[in-house]
């Protein structure tokens, strides 16, 4: 009688079954894969969802505040955003407190936002100032009607909103490398996910891009061989890239020797909560960071990022974006997204989020696992009751200041 299994071979366990696992190399018997949920997930109650909310994060350009409502999505949640016919923006639940209609298709005025059912108004702060179907608009009884809310500010050329609990808002914080313009340059905002390698929204979770900024080694490989110079000459050559772990972040630099003898030192930074410090990686100054991006996580699927940088003409911020010959992502046909990948091809494929439990990380992979500690050590923190890393309550406090840049250190 034989008595070896054949690789189809299983056995019965509490009456399922339960297949032999062999080590053959074939993808038979594997394992579902898994994501790590507490770094991923930003719906209210999760750990990070509840980290984030801790911060500011910028939902739409100052331009995306108007007379028209809007729809914008954050952390899982739909929202309206809007501005009163004062000026002040408002950002409100989209369910109208009184029976539900969406104040989508509601009116702006002076006071609010007025709902289409019942006619309800309610400012920016959600208050109930008008209720023109009851005695007296509502005078006796509309005080005890709120519309969910949440604080919003401007700045930057963008509107920023805070989404955690009221008694823990931070100040918003102002960044020294925005604050202190040369002669001639002026604040740019952008909303085109900068960075991101493709669309506006993009489909997969926000750390896939996320610890991206703190992966050097792939700039080498993806944007300087792979799918051809993408950047500039200097970017193509393989660095030596130190770690180095802040309160508030990760910190990479990387050192190229250049051929004329000169060296080429970038500093970049993930930074708490979503910041992508990243210096222009087609080198066209030295010196201090150009720009910030922050990576805004619409659900657990999707993200954006907003963009603010300093420059000199209308359109400059927006030209980082090209792709391939001068040309966007969107641009491009199948067949090259295919041969000439960038970042979106190359996180996006890893699937709407990626399974951790697949990974093999290497040596290169240290500023990855520096920033999953970092994460992980806020939410601890926040669960023993501490304020995450980096949030001020003091409204004098300095701009923050990032060591971030391209330097060339001269022979």
């Amino acid at each position: 009688m034989n008595t070896h299994a054949s690789p189809a071979a299983g056995a019965q366990a509490d009456g399922e079954w339960q297949p032999v696992a062999f080590d053959t190399g074939t993808a038979y018997g594997r394992k579902p894969p898994s994501h790590k949920r507490e770094l991923t997930e930003v719906g209210a109650g999760t750990p990070m969802g509840e980290l984030l909310r801790r911060y500011w994060h910028p939902i739409g350009l100052a331009a995306d505040a108007g007379d028209t409502p809007r729809r914008v999505r954050v952390l899982g949640e739909d929202l309206i955003l809007f501005r009163d016919q004062t000026g002040r923006p408002g950002l409100v639940h989209p369910r109208c407190a009184h029976r539900g209609a969406s104040l989508y298709y509601g009116r702006v005025e002076e006071g609010g936002i007025r709902c289409c059912y019942h006619g309800w108004l309610f400012d920016v702060q959600g208050h109930c100032v008008d209720q023109p179907c009851e005695p007296d608009n509502g005078a006796r009884s509309r005080g005890r009607v709120r519309q969910p809310w949440y604080p919003v500010e401007e700045l930057y050329g963008m509107v920023w909103a805070y989404l955690g609990p009221a008694e823990k808002k931070p100040v918003l914080p102002r960044y020294e490398c925005l604050e202190q313009l040369d002669a001639g340059e002026f604040i740019e905002a952008n909303d085109q996910s900068i960075g991101g390698g493709g669309p506006q929204i993009v489909p997969c979770n926000w750390l896939q891009h996320y610890e991206n900024v703190a992966d050097p080694f792939h700039v080498p490989v993806l944007h300087g061989s792979f799918s051809g110079m993408q950047f500039v000459a200097q970017m193509g050559l393989m660095p030596q890239v130190s770690f180095e772990s802040t309160d508030t972040g990760v910190l990479i630099t990387s050192i190229r020797k250049l051929e004329d003898g000169n060296t080429f030192r970038r500093v970049t930074g993930a930074m708490l909560p979503t910041l992508r410090v990243v210096p222009n990686p087609r080198v066209a100054a030295y010196g201090r960071v150009e720009s910030i991006g922050w990576v805004l996580p619409i659900d657990d699927h999707s993200f954006r990022i907003y963009t603010a940088g300093r420059v000199r003409r209308p359109g400059e911020l927006a030209s980082v974006r090209s792709r391939l010959n001068g040309r966007l992502w969107e641009e491009l046909d199948e067949a090259e997204h295919r041969a000439f990948p960038g970042d979106y091809e190359a996180q996006v494929s890893q699937g709407a989020i990626t399974a951790h439990s697949e990974e093999h990380l290497a040596s290169s992979d240290r500023g990855i696992v520096m920033l999953r500690r970092l994460l992980r050590r806020q939410i601890d923190g926040l669960a023993q009751g501490l304020d995450p890393a980096g949030v001020s309550f003091d409204p004098a406090a300095a701009p923050v200041h990032f060591d971030a840049g391209n330097f060339l250190l001269r022979e």
